[in-house]
């Protein structure tokens, strides 16, 4: 058999990783997640971070709550597939909260490199594809639905987070696919399962 592998989609708001994730899961018959809220102790953590009521939260205490449910998203979902043989794809990862919390909201990158690797051992993705689109064609998919804490933060914060994703990818070409979200749905599902065969052997 294979080794299973941990795929994980990051990106802006409004990019698609939800679509795109589903996608990929559903051609690799491997298990779908998200970060936060992959488990049930990690869904009453993504209310408290995703709840626009929530104005006070501390920065340290945004990286900390992610933290603890990406410690419990790990351990219940991620390392029990992958032990099982099945693959993994999560709509996000630990990188988001590189690029939320350190490049966004301005905290130490490399102590919240640190902090997570404590929270998920050596359970790192094997591929990370970040999907980027052009700030208009985010903006308009995010006219479509209610925004949540996050994307309340303002265009300032975004462009922060937008160049974080960026900044990492350049720094880990070998891990990280960059791919053009802004095609056609089946077009970029299309180029995602290229680039993980060529990658993965998937």
């Amino acid at each position: 058999m294979d080794r299973p592998v941990y795929i994980a989609f990051e990106g802006a708001e409004g990019c698609g990783k939800s679509t795109q994730s589903r996608r990929l899961a559903d051609a690799l018959d491997a298990v779908l997640t998200r970060e936060t809220g992959g488990t049930p102790v990690g869904q009453r953590l993504r209310a408290i971070l995703h709840d626009t009521a929530v104005t006070d939260l501390d920065d340290r205490a945004e990286a900390l709550i992610v933290a603890a449910d990406r410690a419990q998203h790990v351990a219940g979902v991620v390392r029990p597939a992958l032990d099982e043989g099945r693959s993994v794809v999560s709509d996000r990862s630990v990188y988001s909260t590189l690029a939320y919390q350190g490049h966004g909201r301005g905290l130490d990158v490399d102590e919240l490199r640190r902090l997570n690797e404590w929270a998920i051992g050596d359970t790192w993705p094997d591929l990370v594809v970040l999907l980027r689109v052009p700030d208009d064609v985010a903006r308009q998919r995010m006219e479509r639905r209610e925004l949540d804490r996050f994307e309340r933060a303002g265009d300032e914060f975004h462009a922060r987070v937008d160049e974080g994703f960026a900044t990492m990818a350049a720094a880990d070409p070998d891990r990280w696919a960059v791919v053009d979200a802004s095609a056609p749905v089946d077009e970029v599902a299309a180029t995602i399962r290229r680039i993980v065969r060529e990658r993965l052997g998937r």
